[in-house]
């Protein structure tokens, strides 16, 4: 049998909505401002730049070779391992005012003197016609994923919840692009492919609150909206503890011990699985109570009267 949760218990989300919307909204408005002023360090990705091959007669220590390309002063070098210990990779951004060519010439010449006997594999050159490519197709990906996530809540649910997903959703973009902005961490596909994670983490977590707030505002008939969100809320709160804090141990493991490599990608799912799980709570159920969403709303609509049904109505009327 259903039990509604005792009201004792429950937590007062929408006693502080308006406020903690507002502030969301806030930051929302501020992380578009930092973004489009200050911009976004763009990786090699984006950008294009100089990627080189070099093979060692044995065991390489990345450390050695990211001494010697801060000796030529090389901003923000990727060094990594190639399919062995003996070989390193070397992704490189356009230095402003030096041919490719030379900088690539420049570079191995210095690495090589770490080991006798080193050996150039290749050397590529990505142009920036590249990068704006794969910058389009970004913002492409996720204006698409949004209007799509937009048609299917409003379609399973309703449109001021379809509304206030899809600007959580927005929310959860924006600051966490700010947050890279801000320290002028690194942008790469990796972290482009963490955003997307986070839109559909944080896109999950969403549904589950409103699948929760369309069950109650069915069975309970004797609340306000804000009793319902705030039942539904905390009902599925013990679920987003677990979910956010399970998912948390392992990015955070990721972002400490995962190396320099996949440490944009770690530090991105950190931060949106925090603002991820308030925006799902303040942001997305907060937006649509301010849209004007009613208990009615959430209702199936009445079956279709038949034309005996009519009959036997108007019978009973006279």
């Amino acid at each position: 049998m259903f039990k509604i949760i005792n009201p004792k218990k429950t937590i007062r989300f929408m006693a502080i909505a308006k406020f903690m919307t507002a502030v969301a909204m806030l930051l929302v408005l501020a992380s578009f401002i930092v973004v489009g002023v200050k911009g976004l360090n763009f990786g090699l990705d984006f950008t294009g730049g100089v990627t080189i091959e070099v093979e060692y007669p044995n065991d390489i220590e990345l450390a050695d070779i990211r001494a010697k390309l801060s000796e030529l002063k090389i901003d923000s070098p990727v060094v990594q391992h190639f399919g062995s210990s003996k070989i390193a990779m070397i992704r490189i951004k356009p230095v402003e005012g030096m041919d490719q060519k030379v900088l690539s010439t420049k570079i191995f010449n210095s690495v090589q003197t770490i080991q006798p006997g080193a050996k150039l594999n290749r050397v590529e050159y990505v142009g920036p016609s590249v990068g704006s490519d794969l910058v389009e197709s970004g913002i492409i990906s996720v204006f698409v994923s949004l209007l799509c996530i937009l048609a299917y809540v409003a379609f399973r649910f309703e449109w001021r919840m379809a509304t206030g997903a899809v600007i959580a959703l927005v929310h959860d973009t924006i600051i966490t692009l700010a947050v890279f902005s801000i320290f002028d961490l690194e942008f790469d596909l990796t972290v482009l492919a963490a955003v997307l994670t986070i839109i559909g983490y944080s896109l999950n977590d969403t549904i589950v609150v409103f699948d929760r707030i369309r069950e109650k505002a069915r069975l309970i008939r004797d609340k306000s909206m804000d009793d319902i969100i705030d039942i539904s809320i905390t009902e599925t709160l013990s679920r987003t503890v677990i979910t956010s804090g399970t998912t948390m141990f392992t990015v955070l493991a990721l972002l400490f011990l995962g190396g320099p490599m996949i440490f944009g990608f770690a530090f991105a799912l950190t931060v949106g699985i925090v603002v991820g799980t308030f925006s799902s709570v303040y942001v997305a159920s907060g937006l649509a109570k301010f849209f004007g969403m009613t208990r009615e709303n959430l209702l199936p609509p009445p079956p279709p009267v038949r034309g005996d049904d009519e009959e036997f109505v108007e019978s009973i009327d006279e």
